[in-house]
């Protein structure tokens, strides 16, 4: 930028940052429904996957102040756009909040994943993609919320009792939401693993005869009300230390009813 430029925009007035007389304060004010491609790590291959995110950036306004300069948020976003993990986004709502001046910033990104899953018999390998979200916010204190949504396979265990052969299934989507421990973490590799157990069976992106054969059984050994699947989830969470709140539930795509069924629970594992 030159000399000319430079003092032609300290010239400029700044009309955000001027006083509004109604005093009403903001709780959130800023961008979103950005897309913007991000780099996550991944364990599983010690290399990278890149994706494209959604992405919302608030922070809030006192009352005094008239408006938010949007453009920052942008800038903030384009100094942290090498390997995005959530381990860093803290970062970003620090960056937000010293950029904008602000005493709280919010940081919310959804965005698909893709995990490489074998077939149970074959081993045919394919990708399963999921619909992450990671919601972070500082303020007084610092916050983080992995969530992962999960397709999966329900059957149901009364269909089974009363039925003289088979039983009916449905496709489930299970969502979960958490948050860790101080100074613990689980990749999102890990938690999916965990939400995927709790189902009465798991759904795979390729299947051979062999494979479509098992997964068929083993669903119908594995029966599973729309309460078992979050109950069976619950409890999984409860063991794992890293995590001390979750918030879940399952929605049962029914295949014989014109509705759905649905179950949800939240837990706070600091007021055990």
């Amino acid at each position: 930028m030159t000399v000319q430029k430079r003092v032609a925009s300290q010239d400029m007035p700044d009309v955000q940052g001027s006083e509004d007389s109604r005093r009403i304060a903001i709780n959130k004010v800023g961008v979103k429904d950005i897309r913007y491609p991000i780099t996550l790590k991944c364990p599983a291959t010690g290399g990278s996957q890149h994706t494209v995110a959604k992405v919302n950036m608030y922070v809030n306004l006192p009352h005094y102040q008239k408006g938010t300069h949007m453009s920052r948020f942008l800038e903030v976003l384009n100094r942290h756009h090498e390997s995005i993990r959530s381990d860093q986004l803290l970062s970003i709502c620090h960056d937000m909040k010293l950029r904008l001046h602000a005493e709280e910033a919010h940081l919310e990104l959804s965005f698909p994943y893709f995990i490489d899953k074998k077939a149970p018999v074959t081993g045919q390998v394919g990708k399963i993609d999921i619909e992450v979200t990671i919601e972070c916010s500082s303020n007084s204190k610092d916050d983080l919320v992995l969530g992962l949504k999960v397709p999966a396979t329900s059957l149901c265990p009364c269909s089974k009792e009363i039925s003289r052969y088979g039983a009916h299934n449905q496709r489930c989507e299970i969502e979960v939401k958490v948050r860790f421990a101080q100074g613990r973490y689980m990749w999102i590799e890990e938690l999916f693993d965990v939400v995927e157990r709790a189902a009465s069976m798991q759904v795979f992106a390729v299947l051979k005869r062999p494979d479509e054969k098992y997964v068929t059984e083993a669903a119908y050994e594995n029966p599973k009300f729309v309460e078992d699947i979050v109950r069976d989830l619950a409890l999984a969470l409860n063991r794992e230390d890293r995590i001390c709140w979750y918030q879940l539930n399952s929605t049962n795509y029914e295949s014989i009813h014109n509705h759905n069924a649905y179950a949800f629970i939240e837990h706070d594992k600091r007021q055990d």
